[in-house]
């Protein structure tokens, strides 16, 4: 399990050797060892605005002996990482971002991606996939506020839907001999699949019929049904969502199981993020007295994760805490 050989801790540089390997060999094929970071935080935990993934990618075939963690690659951190002959670096931010339109040597970005390819090394960026992990970069720091139960803010969903297709369309067949007619119809649609159950309306013996359909489909099934009118005036077309996952999402909201006073809970978050000092807002009338129960927490600015969310405390991974007024 990769959870239990790396802790990525976003404000240290470290360097792991034999990531994922058993004692029989030292290296890890490059397209293996990105299958196990995305069992450990599937990037379709990220955010859609965001750039994660593999960045840069050494022509095949790559194998990883040395990985390099940092939380930002710099041209710096880049030549530390040469030094220590790292096969591919996982830098929590993602070091591109927009669109390069040319690969020069005039500007930083370009330049890491010049120097990563010359000396076939590959960038990996997880960034929001790992801050919305169950085990990931907001759950560590929830860890640092004692004992509470906490869930994301913004509940992330699975990255498939529960059954086939997008929308399920729904109506009745009442005549029995229209029912051959229906059937061979719609599954005669590809990317339908059909259900069908007894149901009474109106005192009449009628089929139920549901169609889950992808987005192609359902224009053919629409357009079926408006030519049927006795089928399309009681059609119900139902748009599906992907699931919520548990413990997976954007943010956590803490709530203690017992109240603690805020300059208790600023020494408990120095102590897990090992910090001397934390900046801290005090909110009008409030004081280093003034109790703390429920916390949300993001990993980011939080700007637009906390909007609207209630807290006694809001901290943030702009090194500072906001006890609101």
């Amino acid at each position: 399990m990769l959870s239990s050989r790396v802790r990525l801790v976003p404000t240290t540089v470290r360097l792991i050797h034999s990531l994922i390997c058993s004692s029989s060999r030292s290296f890890m094929d490059l397209k293996a060892l990105l299958s196990s970071l995305n069992d450990f935080a599937s990037l379709s935990f990220a955010e859609s605005w965001d750039n994660v993934g593999l960045l840069v990618e050494p022509s095949p075939p790559h194998t990883v002996n040395t990985l390099f963690l940092t939380n930002d690659l710099t041209e710096e951190v880049m030549e530390e990482a040469l030094q220590k002959k790292a096969d591919l670096i996982l830098s929590y931010h993602p070091p591109i971002f927009r669109p390069m339109k040319r690969i020069t040597w005039k500007t930083w970005k370009e330049r890491l991606v010049i120097r990563a390819l010359e000396n076939r090394v590959g960038i990996y960026s997880p960034h929001t996939a790992y801050d919305a992990a169950p085990q990931g970069v907001n759950n560590w720091l929830a860890k640092g506020l004692g004992v509470c139960t906490s869930r994301p803010i913004h509940a992330s969903r699975a990255p498939d839907y529960p059954t086939e297709g997008t929308h399920r369309v729904e109506f009745n067949v009442t005549h029995t001999q229209d029912l051959d007619k229906v059937i061979s119809a719609v599954k005669g649609i590809a990317g339908v699949s059909v259900t069908s159950f007894s149901a009474r309306s109106d005192d009449e013996e009628q089929t139920r019929f549901s169609l889950n359909c992808t987005q192609q489909a359902l224009m053919q099934v629409v357009a079926f049904l408006s030519q049927n009118r006795q089928y399309y005036q009681k059609t119900e077309i139902l748009s599906l969502e992907k699931p919520l996952l548990l413990h997976t999402g954007m943010g956590r909201l803490c709530t203690l199981d017992e109240s603690v006073s805020l300059a208790t809970m600023i020494e408990q978050i120095k102590r897990h993020l090992k910090l001397s000092h934390v900046r801290l807002a005090l909110g009008v009338g409030k004081t280093l007295e003034s109790a703390v129960k429920v916390v949300a927490v993001c990993a980011g600015s939080g700007s637009s994760v906390l909007q609207g969310t209630k807290a006694d405390l809001y901290l943030t991974a702009f090194a500072h805490a906001v006890f609101p007024g």
